[in-house]
């Protein structure tokens, strides 16, 4: 994973995204790399070259919250960007303490079976699986990867047949594991995710080196589902407070919409065979 200089690694990939010309910058006949040049992106920063190489090489850790602020505005950083940016500056404490196994709280489970017509799934922190009702499990449902939306999009065959967006799908997916997975680049799990998906995935790799970061928060989805049709789905992902890492989310169509309807016919099918895997879900006791 490379985790000695994280910040390092995020500054340099997201400099390279930008275009010198959309800046007002002269690309210049002795271009020869894509995006800023670290004097450009110092110059926009308001420090100095050195001490932003320094930042990039991993030799300055410790940037002022106001140096910070302005390298976000320098590289163009939205929101969630510059946040991340922030976190990256001011790492916690290193815990080298195993995670323990994700476990899904037994009253979150009955909550989401208390919405028969609503697909509902709780995600882990890589964006695994971890329980989900029937119409949720029914949605990802005759998958190789229906339990892993990260290995679904980029390694599943039919990927780009289910996601009609697929592109769009790829680069939010990616953003969100970055957003899930956090700070904590030595956890295994991550580490076993990232690893296999750049050795399978060129468009995993390219992606990941991006940087991007994108909370999954709420979104419009497309799907081709394989007995219903065409879905557009309206997603709100929601964080589970008793259990860090994980997020519930929730899916619905517009009221009396073809995907209404499809939704409804789906719901009638996974009643007749519940979709969920036997034994997936790990609860807890509470």
């Amino acid at each position: 994973m490379h985790s000695e200089n994280p910040l390092g690694r995020f500054l340099r990939a997201r400099r390279e995204l930008l275009d010198p010309a959309a800046l007002g910058l002269e690309a210049g006949p002795r271009r020869r790399v894509a995006g800023l040049r670290r004097a450009e992106v110092s110059l926009l920063a308001g420090v100095s070259t050195d001490y932003y190489v320094r930042l990039e090489q991993g030799r300055e850790r410790n940037p002022s919250t106001q140096v910070v602020d302005a390298l976000a505005q320098a590289l163009q950083l939205d929101g969630e960007a510059a946040a991340h940016l922030h976190e990256l500056a001011r790492p916690r404490p290193s815990r080298r303490r195993a995670r323990p196994r994700e476990r899904v709280s037994r009253h979150l489970v009955q909550l989401m079976d208390a919405w028969p017509q609503t697909p509902a799934l709780v995600l882990g922190r890589c964006l695994s699986v971890l329980a989900g009702n029937t119409l949720g499990h029914a949605l990802f449902s005759g998958h190789p990867h229906g339990g892993d939306l990260v290995r679904l999009v980029f390694l599943d065959p039919g990927a780009r047949e289910f996601y009609p967006d697929w592109e769009r799908v790829a680069a939010n997916t990616v953003g969100g594991l970055r957003a899930a997975a956090g700070l904590d680049p030595e956890d295994p799990l991550l580490i076993e995710t990232v690893g296999e998906l750049s050795v399978k995935s060129p468009e995993f790799r390219r992606l990941w080196a991006r940087h991007d970061i994108r909370q999954k928060a709420r979104e419009t989805k497309r799907f081709r589902h394989r007995l219903v049709g065409e879905l557009t789905l309206h997603y709100e992902s929601l964080t589970v407070n008793s259990a860090p890492g994980q997020q519930l989310v929730v899916y619905q169509a517009d009221p009396g919409s073809p995907s209404a309807e499809a939704l409804t016919l789906l719901g009638s099918l996974a009643a007749a065979e519940d979709p969920r895997p036997a034994g997936k879900t790990v609860l807890t006791e509470n």
